[in-house]
């Protein structure tokens, strides 16, 4: 049997118009498009502010 060979995302996502992107919807949407390619995901992800910290929620 074949290895898997996937790819590792190490990186940060922020919107072009300036609004924030809640954790939620980020999640919503990658996992649609993982589902989409039949692929899957496995790992975690968190929200972080314009520093690249850890918050956890939008205030």
């Amino acid at each position: 049997m074949k290895r898997p060979i996937g790819i590792r995302l190490d990186g940060c996502i922020y919107t072009s118009n300036g609004e924030d992107l809640s954790e939620e919807e980020f999640s919503n949407a990658f996992i649609e498009f993982i589902e989409e390619k039949g692929w899957y995901f496995g790992g975690g992800h968190f929200q972080i502010d314009e520093e690249g910290n850890h918050i956890k929620d939008i205030v």
